[in-house]
């Protein structure tokens, strides 16, 4: 692994966008790669995994990438955001702004920020060379809207699978362990259970009005109306064999839609690589490297 220097930094948008940057020490030619978390994280989930090894931002950097590692607006060291002010709109304008700051980038997104990926795509196509998306969230052109079986004027209560989830609308929710060892894991066998403690110990809250969209409330989710940008745009769309909620068939869905509007879209499903056991948090687990590498390995086909 080369030599690398980290560095923290704030993009002067509004609201604040706090990144991490990590540099090859001898420079680079190739373009920044942007890594967004997921729901209830921050940056630090491709810092370091879940058994304290180096995660996917060290490894890319260590071979010969520029990293730059955002906390969602109002999330982590970013700072505080009015809660009824932080929608998906809000977060992609100011990850917006970081993208053009550092561009030309490869984005990469998960789960949740899938969603706000494909709208960068569409606000900043120019920008960004390449998408890879780990379990992504879908866009609301290919997720069903929520049914909804209750609704108050504090929460709504709506239907997923066998099961009933109540979304509050004005309070964030924290991620609970039945949430961590149900949706975050799973049946996974790569993420060490000597760490779950630890690690759901680590999440942040989750603002009200985003997890209104990821549920596709009232059709609130994010979707793209401009499907331009999106023509021969290369994606890697990467999800393991015992993800709850990103199955084979789910995640296909995505992939299908983005090869009808024009994108250049790879669909790796672990297990047809040979990579079996992992959940939905492919960066924590213990065969993370295995994972980079295979991402590493595409963008090496794409030029970089």
């Amino acid at each position: 692994m080369a030599p690398f220097e980290r560095r923290s930094a704030f993009a002067p948008t509004d609201p604040a966008v706090y990144y991490d940057l990590f540099e090859p020490a001898g420079g680079t030619t190739r373009p920044t790669l942007v890594m967004v978390h997921g729901g209830g994280h921050s940056g630090a989930c491709y810092i370091h995994t879940a058994d304290g090894r180096p995660g996917w931002a060290p490894y890319f950097a260590g071979n010969g990438w520029r990293v730059a590692v955002p906390d969602w607006p109002g999330m982590g060291r970013s700072g505080a955001v009015p809660f009824d002010r932080l929608t998906g709109e809000v977060v992609c304008a100011a990850l917006g702004a970081v993208v053009e700051r550092l561009a030309p980038a490869v984005l990469m997104t998960h789960s949740m920020s899938g969603a706000y990926g494909w709208r960068l795509v569409e606000r900043h196509g120019g920008a960004i060379l390449a998408v890879v998306a780990v379990a992504p969230g879908p866009p609301g052109n290919v997720q069903p809207e929520a049914e909804v079986v209750a609704r108050s004027a504090d929460w709504v209560d709506v239907r997923r699978g066998d099961g009933v989830r109540r979304v509050p609308l004005h309070e964030p929710r924290l991620p609970d362990m039945d949430f961590v060892l149900g949706k975050l894991l799973g049946p996974t066998t790569r993420f060490p259970r000597d760490r779950v403690q630890a690690y759901a110990a680590s999440l942040l809250p989750l603002p009200p009005r985003l997890m209104a969209e990821r549920q596709n409330i009232d059709r609130s989710q994010l979707a793209v109306t401009d499907t331009a940008p999106f023509a021969n745009k290369p994606v890697l769309m990467v999800t393991g064999s015992d993800d709850v909620d990103h199955s084979r068939e789910v995640d296909g869905a995505v992939a299908d839609w983005l090869r009808e509007i024009g994108a250049a879209v790879e669909f790796r499903f672990l297990p047809d690589e040979g990579i079996t056991g992992n959940g939905h948090m492919l960066m924590l687990e213990d065969n993370s490297d295995e994972i980079a590498a295979l991402i590493a390995g595409w963008l090496g086909d794409q030029g970089w």
